[in-house]
């Protein structure tokens, strides 16, 4: 539980005043997550003799868990660390271990890699080149909007608490995802080595492709067909990376947008069920069916190639 108080010497946690920044406030909801009851102050500046001796002061005060100094700690590729990476890296094991998380060196790893890091590099100044034709908003821009707006008469105190519960929510989510790929990447992995086709079958949903990419460098497979949720079997295009999205074998152009019959009659499956405009996914009624169409796509890619 959150609690916010006034009075310095009754504060856990101290970070700063004002405007709010998804730094400090993921640093908040993780501290929330690994102490479960903290007493937070935000203050413009911090007189280290009037605090509680076990207090965490953070994003302020020059100290541990501040990331202003001119030599502030960077990671192996060269991101800087801010409060809340900084905070991750000195207690993230620690909660991890405390909650019995399997593997938790693994998901270490990746919750930092998916999520602390881009906070970490948006606060230090590090923003991504996103070359698209709508505004696309970060995390960041996310927490920003939990400012008291112009003219308004929301609260600061609310509007931070508001935030921190938001961001709390999003990191559980995401160590919740974290957790499952790291349970889930054992099995793929054996599944992922043993298989000799250009199409990879899977019986069950899997997440798989940041395994599939790491293990296949050669491009070796093509298309992977498994479960949909929404009923049926889905065959799905593989990209070439995670930051290169475009597919080793993309559909025929002539599936694009078809469903039902107008699919069986162009594709020759009976079976066949959708095919996405955008031509990197397309369903089919079962398994066998599924596997015909995904077959069919990597054979009509070849004589054209």
């Amino acid at each position: 539980m959150l609690t916010l108080t006034t009075n310095i010497k009754e504060a856990s946690c101290i970070t700063h005043c004002g405007k709010m920044h998804a730094d400090e406030v993921f640093a908040t909801a993780f501290l929330e997550l690994l102490k479960e009851n903290i007493v937070v102050i935000r203050v413009p500046s911090v007189d280290f003799n009037s605090i509680r001796e076990d207090a965490i002061v953070y994003d302020i005060g020059l100290k541990e868990f501040d990331h202003h100094q001119p030599d502030n700690k960077k990671r192996p590729n060269g991101i800087p660390y801010c409060s809340f990476g900084l905070l991750w890296k000195e207690f993230g094991r620690k909660y991890l271990k405390e909650n019995k998380i399997d593997d938790y060196e693994d998901v270490f790893e990746r919750f930092d890699k998916d999520l602390v890091e881009q906070i970490d590099a948006d606060d230090n100044g590090i923003f991504p080149k996103i070359e698209a034709q709508c505004k696309v908003k970060t995390l960041s821009s996310i927490i920003d909007l939990f400012n008291p707006g112009y003219d308004s008469n929301e609260d600061e105190s609310k509007q931070f608490k508001k935030a921190v519960l938001l961001a709390k929510e999003i990191i559980e989510e995401e160590l919740s995802n974290i957790i499952g790929k790291v349970k889930a990447k054992k099995k793929i992995t054996n599944i992922i080595k043993n298989n000799n086709e250009e199409i990879l079958v899977l019986d069950e949903y899997i997440p798989y492709l940041e395994t599939l990419l790491e293990l296949d460098p050669e491009e070796k497979i093509k298309l992977a067909v498994f479960p949909s949720n929404r009923g049926g079997y889905n065959v799905k295009t593989i990209p070439k990376g995670i930051a290169d999205q475009t597919y080793r074998v993309p559909f025929p152009k002539n599936w694009a947008g078809l469903t039902d019959e107008d699919l069986e009659k162009e594709s020759k499956i009976k079976g066949a069920v959708f095919c996405h405009n955008k031509l990197f996914i397309a369903t089919a009624k079962d398994k066998d069916s599924a596997i015909r169409l995904a077959k069919k796509a990597l054979d009509i890619y070849k004589n054209i190639d």
